[in-house]
């Protein structure tokens, strides 16, 4: 394929995901460099997105998605026109993949990596909006989080058009579907949520309180209870002060594990098993700061 407008050729590999506003390639471009092309359903829905990724080259660090390289048209045996972009091929791991094979505290790594990265991009006027494991990637060695398909990005304010329902407050009654700081929150938490059941769950008659039950009852999220409920009932501001608090809870949980107090707890609830998970998340937040140091600064 050759764009219309700056005349930069691509050839389309295999296709690497379909979404609802879209299609990604794996392509080679001239310089035989390998890039992801986005095939666009709506031009209007890729213009969108691409304001987003321009964003990304103010972002201090490493942006928390690809880098935009060029956008253009495709124009078909001269009839049928295709808006499309291209970015930077991110080659690595789908995160709902990781997160049925690794141990359950690893989710509290990738989470506090991604609020800092929602803390960005709040900042400059935008929520991910449809955020789901499935667009999230771990860049090879797996431990840099990157998120895939902005599609989604929506400016604060207004109304979220793209999303999944497990992960949308809207679905659950616990808020609207406006665009703010808290529609990602929630869905942050949710991916807590799934990591620990391994799957999504459909909501019953009273879904607002379904959630806090399987909070109640599963002895994974038990322990971040706390967190969970601020961030499903949207009290938090932003995405940095969530992060602060999962990452004071998890110290706080490491530091109250007193074998005495294991005893005490009936065999098999929730809050006996606490401790380990405690101690659990604060090693795995112990190895994240290792791994950032090492891998990705």
């Amino acid at each position: 394929m050759i764009g219309k407008w700056h005349g930069k050729t691509y050839h389309l590999l295999r296709k690497l995901g379909s979404g609802a506003q879209g299609t990604v390639y794996l392509a080679v471009s001239g310089k035989q460099k390998k890039v992801a092309v986005k095939l666009a359903r709506d031009r209007a829905s890729l213009i969108s997105e691409i304001n987003v990724l321009k964003t990304f080259q103010s972002f201090p660090g490493t942006p928390p998605g690809p880098e935009l390289y060029d956008s253009d048209d495709w124009v078909i045996q001269g009839r049928e026109t295709i808006a499309f972009c291209v970015m930077e091929y991110l080659s690595g791991e789908p995160l709902d993949r990781a997160l049925k094979r690794k141990p359950f505290e690893w989710v509290t790594v990738f989470l506090i990596q991604l609020l800092g990265q929602l803390q960005n991009l709040h900042s400059r006027g935008y929520i991910f909006g449809d955020l789901k494991p499935e667009n999230l990637i771990l860049i090879d060695p797996g431990y840099s989080l990157r998120c895939l398909d902005f599609g989604g990005a929506t400016r604060l304010g207004r109304s979220v058009r793209e999303y999944t329902e497990f992960y949308d407050r809207g679905y659950w009654g616990l808020g609207t579907r406006k665009a703010d700081p808290g529609y990602d929150l929630f869905a942050c938490a949710m991916i807590m949520i799934y990591a620990a059941l391994g799957r999504r769950i459909n909501r019953n008659g009273q879904p607002d309180q379904q959630l806090f039950r399987v909070i109640e009852s599963n002895p994974k999220l038990f322990p971040f209870k706390k967190v969970l409920y601020s961030a499903l009932n949207s009290r938090y501001d932003s995405a940095g002060r969530m992060r602060s608090e999962l990452m004071q809870q998890i110290m706080e949980i490491s530091r109250a594990g007193q074998p005495r107090k294991l005893q005490r707890k009936k065999k098999g609830s929730p809050a006996g098993e606490w401790i380990r998970a405690g101690f659990s998340a604060a090693l795995m937040v112990t190895i994240y700061v290792i791994c950032v140091i090492l891998y990705v600064l």
